[in-house]
């Protein structure tokens, strides 16, 4: 049981930053990003490549840069070109599987067996024995978020969320917003990038498939995580996210310990998690309607509750 709390924990914390990605894009921007799959591979492609050359600590700004330069094509082909925000990830996020492909050496996968990356290095300084993983994951998790939250509350971060709010405010107010979007992306993709290389790192392996249905599952995250703690502040919405990410994979890793689903089956268990997380929102407030409908009812004199 230890090693599926370890485990849960682990993957929370570095899915995490996916979620928080999302966050900024999603909720902070207002822009439906779908540069999230292909970024995540981008960013563990990029971290085993540079790990597997003996520069372990280097792979993870080097993740993040990367995916910051995917998020700026996003950017430019939004902001420059007029292409919707959808579509402006989809054709990004197609053009990162041969990017991907290209940066693995034309490989579909590539593995870190027999080298040293930043999780056995942490290890072994032999502090905190079995979690050290855990522990680790979740100090990158939360400096990101601490220091995204800093960003957020700096002059150009407030414009950022401002233009999430409203643009032509922002530029009323002799802002740039294809400024505040461009660098809002490349901070979200940037993100999404250190979670790939983190991931990459952590299970010693990159694959040019691992990213498939990341952009759903964060969202997910995301909405659990509000569902939990609601959306007041930036503050409460990163911890939220680290909150959905950690509740999410205790669900999933639940549902593999009982085996109330066969392994077979865990797609349709991922999309039935998905599609509930989602849909949460809309079916609290049914519920709550329901609820005070009744209240109502027990509450009016006989013969008039049909009136």
């Amino acid at each position: 049981m230890e090693l599926i709390i370890r485990t849960a924990l682990e993957l929370g914390f570095q899915y995490a930053l996916v979620a928080m990605a999302l966050f900024l894009s999603f909720r902070v921007l207002d822009i439906a990003d779908l540069t999230t799959d292909g970024c995540f591979v981008l960013g563990a492609a990029v971290s085993v490549t540079v790990t597997a050359a003996g520069h372990p600590f280097l792979a993870i700004p080097a993740a993040m840069a990367a995916g910051a330069c995917a998020g700026f094509v996003t950017a430019f082909l939004q902001t420059r070109l007029g292409v919707p925000s959808i579509l402006a990830g989809i054709v990004t996020n197609t053009g990162l599987y041969t990017v991907n492909l290209m940066v693995m050496g034309w490989r579909s996968n590539a593995s870190l067996l027999g080298t040293d990356t930043i999780f056995i290095k942490f290890s072994a300084l032999g502090v905190f024995g079995e979690w050290s993983n855990v522990i680790l994951s979740a100090a990158v998790t939360i400096l990101a978020g601490t220091l995204l939250f800093w960003f957020l509350g700096t002059r150009l971060g407030l414009s950022i969320r401002a233009t999430g709010d409203n643009r032509d405010m922002v530029r009323a107010s002799s802002v740039n917003p294809t400024f505040t979007v461009t660098v809002g992306l490349c901070v979200a993709n940037a993100l999404t990038g250190l979670s790939g290389g983190v991931v990459g790192q952590a299970q010693r392996s990159a694959d040019i498939n691992s990213g498939t249905g990341i952009v759903v599952i964060g969202l997910a995250c995301l909405i659990i995580g509000e569902t939990v703690l609601g959306r007041r502040s930036i503050l409460k919405g990163i911890i939220a996210v680290m909150v959905g990410s950690i509740a999410y994979r205790f669900i999933y890793a639940i549902a593999l310990y009982t085996r109330v689903v066969p392994v077979e089956g865990l797609k349709l268990l991922t999309a039935a998690i998905v599609g509930l997380s989602i849909a949460a929102p809309t079916i609290k407030s049914w519920t709550a309607f329901q609820l005070r409908r009744a209240g109502r009812g027990r509450n009016l004199p006989a013969g008039k509750e049909g009136r």
